[in-house]
């Protein structure tokens, strides 16, 4: 059931979808979806205990995102970190000349150009843990060495311990975003 986010106190810009469910009997879950947020309730509740519940739920999850916003932190912070990550995982071989948070980017989560050293993410990765963050900067700073997707650029990217369990959270958000009736991209972490 969609609510309009003014419906709600507290709530975030943007609709809120509070979704019922038989088989839910206690637990509550929100979460955020092609612009919107949904809750997931169990069916028996009253109307009084949706909207207690919706606003607890709202509060938290955008309490949860912007403490990692913040951590995140700004350009800046996004190029020390991908200095750190350079040092820790790739030897401290690719120096990129600037490393930045971009919104233009709505089909890849990550892009570089190795020919001037630049690295743009996707805003969108802000509400995302960070070391799903850090894999994209990885997988953008092994781009930085090697420009293609041979087996030497996938070996430098595996040297990032949690590669494989990030791109199941990316291909997960993906798969969730073309079952909300978006396009699933071609390649969502890509070179220039």
């Amino acid at each position: 059931m969609p609510l309009a986010g003014s419906d709600l106190a507290g709530a975030a810009a943007g609709p809120v979808e509070v979704r019922r469910s038989t088989r839910r009997r206690r637990t509550v879950t929100a979460y955020r979806e092609s612009g919107r947020t949904v809750v997931l309730i169990p069916a028996a509740f009253t109307p009084a205990e949706e909207r207690r519940w919706v606003a607890q739920m709202v509060a938290k999850l955008q309490t949860r995102e912007e403490r990692r916003r913040r951590s995140l932190g700004g350009d800046e912070q996004l190029m020390s970190r991908a200095r750190e990550l350079a040092a820790a995982h790739l030897d401290g071989v690719p120096s990129p000349t600037s490393v930045r948070w971009v919104d233009n980017q709505l089909r890849r989560w990550g892009s570089c150009t190795p020919t001037d050293g630049s690295i743009r993410l996707s805003s969108r990765l802000r509400g995302m843990p960070e070391y799903v963050v850090d894999y994209v900067l990885v997988h953008e700073l092994a781009h930085l060495i090697e420009p293609s997707h041979d087996p030497r650029f996938w070996a430098l990217v595996a040297c990032y311990p949690r590669a494989e369990r990030a791109r199941g959270f990316l291909e997960g958000v993906e798969l969730a975003r073309h079952d909300a009736g978006g396009d699933l991209p071609e390649d969502d972490v890509d070179v220039e």
